[in-house]
């Protein structure tokens, strides 16, 4: 039996092993302990952060981070974070475009996405994708989800897809670093 969504049970247990990861307390200590990670921990972390199978385990790299200026930290990690959401913008969006479409065309989704044409109209809705998709950029979710949502649906350019990515990646960051 072949299972219909690999990848995303995948994504959902890498979100599960980090939660348990960074919930023990010498895996804390030990980053906290690390001191010099600092700032090129943070841009390469921040690469790691836009992809669903190491988003969590950035994330939480970025919780137990305690740099000298998060607001740098941050903004490197974003740095980091758009040059990940490049390559997937150019590389990878079709490898998970396939398994969204045929999640997209589930009934329940179907069913949803009516629901909310007749509730809100289609010109509120694409904004409301909008918005969808940066949360997934600046969350840790798996950003695979938001650039797919904006470079699938949307004659958006590499430039623009740049501006986005830096801009709500840092702000996830910066949130994750001040916790």
């Amino acid at each position: 039996m072949k299972f219909k969504y690999p990848k995303i049970a995948g994504v959902i247990a890498a979100i599960i092993f980090a939660y348990v990861l960074f919930s023990n307390p010498y895996v804390r200590e030990f980053i906290s302990g690390l001191n010099s990670p600092g700032y090129l921990g943070a841009f390469i972390s921040g690469m790691f952060y836009t992809f669903g199978f190491t988003s969590p385990f950035s994330a939480g790299f970025f919780i137990d981070l305690n740099p000298s200026s998060i607001l740098l930290a941050g903004i490197l990690g974003g740095i980091g974070a758009c040059i990940g959401d490049m390559f997937i913008f150019y590389f990878v969006k079709e490898f998970f475009k396939k398994e969204l479409v045929l999640l997209g065309n589930e009934k329940p989704i179907k069913s949803f996405g009516k629901l909310l044409d007749k509730l809100f109209g289609k010109k509120i809705n694409f904004y409301l994708m909008h918005l969808l998709a940066v949360f997934f950029i600046a969350s840790p979710l798996p950003d695979e989800a938001g650039i797919i949502l904006i470079a699938g649906f949307t004659k958006v350019k590499a430039s623009a897809m740049m501006v986005i990515s830096v801009i709500f990646n840092t702000i996830g960051i910066l949130i994750l670093l001040s916790i």
